[in-house]
């Protein structure tokens, strides 16, 4: 068997014989720990974090060691940039202030308002709802949603309000 694998006979016995390191040991102990740590944090945690948690728990050990540990198990963290609006190519033309704080009604129908709420999605990254609501009822009368940000979405939210 040795000389169809073209290996010594010595590293086959040696393989037999063979016990595991305790760095090798230590190593896997360690990497329990992290995918715990990993999964407790519903996999938001990266190696700072994790490394803040294995010390905690009275272990030492370094950030360097973590990430190796982390790389070579395939855990990685959840990471979601923050949004940060860019600033718009047309002159944005501001409006006079109809309701001015005045959110009381008498009747349905009277004031409605609207809001366009942004959503990160992992699939499609963001989206976004536009809503109409009246203020007497406080529910939403209108909706409408999209992948990107137009006055056709918010158009269209106004019409299903109608």
């Amino acid at each position: 068997m040795c000389q169809t694998l073209d290996i010594p006979r010595s590293t086959y016995y040696e393989s037999l014989t063979k016990t595991e390191s305790n760095r090798d040991r230590e190593n896997r102990e360690y990497t329990d720990k992290i995918r715990h740590i990993h999964e407790e944090s519903k996999k938001r945690y990266g190696a700072p974090k994790i490394s803040q948690g294995v010390r905690k728990q009275g272990y030492s050990i370094s950030l360097k060691r973590v990430q190796r540990l982390m790389r070579k198990a395939g855990i990685k963290s959840i990471t979601v940039k923050k949004f940060r609006p860019t600033a718009s190519k047309q002159k944005v033309v501001e409006k006079e202030n109809i309701i001015n704080r005045d959110f009381s009604t008498t009747t349905i129908n009277e004031k409605w308002v609207g809001d366009i709420t942004y959503i990160h999605t992992f699939r499609h990254g963001w989206c976004y709802l536009a809503s109409v609501l009246d203020l007497h009822t406080k529910k939403v009368i209108g909706y409408s949603f999209s992948r990107s940000m137009t006055t056709e979405m918010v158009k269209k939210a106004l019409e299903n309000a109608y």
